[in-house]
């Protein structure tokens, strides 16, 4: 009896988790475009661990730092500020280089309109150099702090909006703790935006560990380069 209750509640999770999958993704995008407005949430790139000062960083660690958040906002930068408001920037704590960028951004991005966007900081996944037997709860930290981002805030707090329609995300790891809280919203039937993969314009002909794990889960999966769309069996690639 408590053997087959078991596989039953196996059964009904294993279900429910790939009924939740995406499956037409035209159909996805085609009710976002009815929306006069769509609220936009993206994750700026992680830059070096907030355990390092910048000016302690070696010179490889500087040279790399703000690249995944410069591409973030290139892609936003194509969007109309008028219809895509209010926007939601995700940012690692102790990422003081993308708060920065995203300031400047906005102050350009409306133009003569006041800026409607938030700031928000999450625990890093995973700080370089950091023990691999820490890394779990780490990652648990980060998880916790999503988690009531995008369910328990909105769900108890009246005067705070929902999360975003559309989550954009383009490759730093601690964006894949950030799928797994928009996942438990899903599993739970609550509000939950859609997942807009973009793939660091860096992987030339393989994707990025986070991609391969968000592949499955995202409703749109996008890379840069032509050479990845034979392994994505579909033109999604842009250029």
């Amino acid at each position: 009896m408590i053997w087959g209750l078991v596989a039953l509640t196996v059964f009904l999770f294993a279900y429910r988790i790939i009924a939740i999958l995406p499956k037409n993704h035209k159909k996805t995008r085609h009710s976002t475009k009815r929306k006069t407005n769509c609220s936009v949430a993206v994750f700026l790139g992680s830059g070096a661990s907030n355990r390092f000062k910048h000016n302690a960083l070696p010179m490889s660690l500087k040279a790399v730092q703000g690249g995944h958040t410069s591409e973030a906002l290139a892609l936003i930068s194509a969007l109309n500020p008028e219809r895509y408001n209010p926007r939601t920037y995700v940012v690692c704590s102790g990422d003081d280089l993308s708060v920065q960028k995203v300031i400047q951004f906005e102050s350009q991005f409306s133009g003569t309109q006041k800026s409607n966007y938030s700031l928000l900081l999450i625990p890093r996944a995973r700080h370089v150099h950091q023990p691999l037997v820490t890394i779990p709860v780490s990652v648990a930290f980060s998880l916790i702090h999503c988690i009531y981002y995008l369910t328990f805030r909105p769900l108890f707090d009246p005067k705070t909006p929902k999360f975003a329609d559309a989550l954009v995300l383009n490759g730093p790891g601690t964006c894949f703790v950030l799928c797994i809280a928009v996942y438990i919203n899903k599993f739970l039937g609550l509000q939950a935006p859609l997942i807009i993969y973009v793939e660091t314009f860096a992987r030339v002909k393989s994707l990025s560990l986070s991609g391969k794990l968000i592949r499955p889960f995202a409703d749109r999966f996008l890379t840069q380069w032509p050479s990845q769309g034979g392994s994505l069996n579909s033109n999604s690639w842009l250029v």
